[in-house]
């Protein structure tokens, strides 16, 4: 009896964390997106059923998602990547380059699958694996792509959490990859 009792006190303050894990003007994550901020938590009915929203704009795809707050973390929205993982990303990017020796569709499909994962070292893997210093032979089309995409996304955090602008993040991972050339 009491076991029962004890249960939904754990689950109440579970739901109210969950609530403050992320609030509005904060900067997240969402794997398949990259860095947006929520805007509001605002309250929507859907098919009869009132559910609580995060509205979450990414400013450079102009776009604005809606995640109901009680799946943010099943679908792997986070908070920003903290320095440390920055820095751990940024000296995976002077690691030597990991191609295997598949065909280009097969790892087209795990680096996109990496992209998409959110976790910014195994971006910073794609960005690393994929990035062609001036003397290299030409990428394909869509191996650049994907290079760009996973740049981009790479770029967007680093730039979220050392408080700076995109282009100059792009900077600073692109002169990672040049010093590993060198």
């Amino acid at each position: 009896m009491t076991a029962t009792a004890v249960t939904p006190k754990k689950k109440i303050p579970a739901n109210s964390n969950k609530k403050l894990e992320f609030k509005a003007n904060d900067h997240v994550v969402y794997p398949t997106h990259g860095v947006g901020k929520i805007m509001k938590v605002e309250e929507q009915e859907v098919a009869g059923a009132k559910l609580e929203l995060f509205v979450i704009t990414f400013e450079k795809d102009k776009m604005t998602l809606r995640v109901p707050t009680a799946k943010a973390k099943a679908v792997g929205m986070r908070k920003l990547s903290s320095p440390d993982v920055v820095a751990t990303a940024l000296n995976t990017l002077k690691g030597r380059a990991r191609i295997k020796r598949t065909m280009w569709s097969r790892r087209a499909q795990e680096y996109e699958a990496k992209i998409n994962s959110g976790d910014l070292v195994a971006i910073a893997e794609v960005v690393r694996d994929l990035y062609r210093a001036s003397g290299q032979p030409e990428q394909s089309y869509s191996e650049r792509q994907l290079y760009e995409a996973a740049l981009a996304r790479m770029a967007r955090e680093v730039a979220a959490v050392e408080r700076t602008d995109e282009p100059t993040a792009v900077k600073r991972v692109e002169g990672m990859l040049v010093k590993k050339a060198a």
